[in-house]
């Protein structure tokens, strides 16, 4: 049997206030990217920190290469590179200075740190940047000195929290390119926090967790086929009334949200006709779409992505 590159079991964490986590448990697989995807105050955080040996759990475990990040936290920093979400490069080092630095911490010295650099220079396209500042760089192009640095010492496993804040269009699409590529060629793992939909969608599997729980986890592909239908959305000038006549209609209790209808229906564009039909100048407007993962949120919830106010109090340890 493989072991995971990232095993949580059980794991809770509690502030003076709160649950930040509520025995979550889930499994990395080698070679994989894994999202964790939930918004400000669902725990995501808080696990992240856990992760890199930043703060210990209230109770339950986490194993990175098999080893505990409570006991055996050395060992587990050797097998993980870390990006955080704030910048943590030099801006006034060269490119190539950045990562000599980075090796150092890591004992590395000589013809096997020059050879490491160039490597790494070479990874994330940066090579002939190499000996300017890293306060020439774009947003992205620092971002990809981020993960040189983070790869530096050849982890098996890499973590990255929020990756794409601050960065275009364009640089996104350069980090993911760079992340499957890692996870292609050299089969490391990563494990990727992020609250953008269009990340969730490109990982191998997700965790989604609300308020300090799972709430679900899979294939994005697995968890948007289990809604079973399409999304329908109404809009209605009274749509507590309508809600009851649907129920009573056809047996399907919508959800409000923002003042509008929402279900899924197998069939959806058939069926919106008929429910058109139903309730003749009771519907202002309807939309059927395909389900997103933003669609498996609001059904695991009941409620929308950005709809919490709450904050992962580890997410602003200064205020």
């Amino acid at each position: 049997m493989v072991q995971p590159a990232i095993q949580i079991e059980n794991l809770s964490h509690r502030y003076e206030t709160r649950d930040a986590l509520r025995n979550v448990s889930f499994a990395v697989e080698p070679a994989e990217i894994f999202g964790l995807l939930g918004p400000n105050g669902s725990g995501k955080t808080t696990l992240f920190r856990i992760l890199s040996t930043l703060m210990l759990p209230t109770s339950g475990r986490a194993l990175v290469c098999g080893m505990d990040v409570v006991r055996e936290p050395h060992q587990v920093r050797q097998q993980t590179g870390v990006v955080f979400q704030a910048a943590s490069i030099d801006v006034k080092l060269t490119a190539t200075e950045n990562l000599w630095h980075q090796g150092h911490l890591y004992g590395m010295r000589g013809r096997l740190l020059r050879e490491r650099i160039a490597a790494m220079l070479s990874r994330v396209g940066l090579t002939e940047r190499a000996n300017e500042r890293a306060e020439t760089f774009s947003g992205g192009m620092q971002r990809r000195l981020e993960l040189a640095k983070g790869l530096m010492h050849q982890p098996a496993v890499l973590l990255l929290d929020e990756p794409s804040t601050g960065l275009d269009p364009g640089a996104r699409i350069d980090l993911w390119r760079y992340l499957k590529l890692l996870r292609d060629e050299e089969g490391i793992s990563a494990l990727v926090t992020t609250h953008l939909m269009e990340e969730a969608d490109r990982c191998d599997r997700l965790a989604i967790l609300n308020e300090g729980e799972l709430v679900a986890l899979g294939t994005p592909a697995d968890l948007k086929s289990a809604i079973g239908g399409d999304v329908i959305v109404v809009e209605s000038g009274n749509p507590e009334a309508l809600l009851g006549k649907i129920k009573s209609r056809f047996n399907i209790t919508p959800t409000l949200l923002d003042g509008k209808l929402r279900f899924e229906q197998a069939g959806g564009h058939r069926f919106s006709t008929e429910l058109v039909e139903a309730f003749p100048g009771e519907i202002d407007s309807i939309s059927v779409s395909k389900p997103s993962v933003e669609d498996v949120f609001i059904q695991r919830t009941g409620h929308r992505f950005w709809s919490e106010t709450a904050r992962d109090p580890a997410a602003a340890p200064y205020n």
